[in-house]
C-alpha cells in the first residue's frame, strides 16, 4: 500500500518562506515520479512544479525563481521550497506521486498554505 504524506503548510506573511514536504511509503522512492498541485477556492487545480525519478524538474511560470523542488530518495521525501510567498500562493498544496513500476497515481490529503498581505 502506497501513502503519501505532506506537511509543512501554515500562515505566512508575504514575502515569507515554507517548506513543504512529501513522504511516500510502500514504493521504491526512486521510481515514483512527483508532482506538487494547488488548489485554491474557485480556482482549478494547478500543477506548481514536479520532479521526475531522474531529478528532472520542470515548475510553472508564476512560481519560477520563487520555489525549488528537490528529493532525497535516502529519506523518500520530496520538498517543496517556496521563497518570496504571495497572498495568491494561498491554497491547498497536493502531494501527487506517480509510481513506475506500478502505473498508478496517488494522492496526499493536502496541506494548507496560507499568505497574508
Amino acid at each position: 500500500q502506497v501513502q503519501v504524506v505532506e506537511s509543512g503548510g501554515g500562515l505566512v506573511q508575504a514575502g515569507g518562506s515554507l517548506r513543504l514536504s512529501c513522504a511516500a511509503s510502500g514504493t521504491i522512492f526512486s521510481f515514483i515520479d512527483v508532482n506538487w498541485l494547488r488548489q485554491a477556492p474557485g480556482r482549478q487545480r494547478e500543477t506548481v512544479a514536479n520532479i521526475t525519478n531522474h531529478g528532472t524538474t520542470n515548475y510553472a511560470d508564476s512560481v519560477k525563481g520563487r520555489f525549488t523542488i528537490s528529493r532525497d530518495n535516502g529519506k523518500n521525501t520530496v520538498y517543496l521550497q517556496m521563497n518570496g510567498l504571495k497572498p495568491d500562493d494561498t491554497a491547498v498544496y497536493y502531494c501527487n506521486v506517480f509510481d513506475r513500476q506500478r502505473l498508478h497515481n496517488y494522492w496526499g490529503q493536502g496541506t494548507q498554505v496560507t499568505v497574508s498581505s
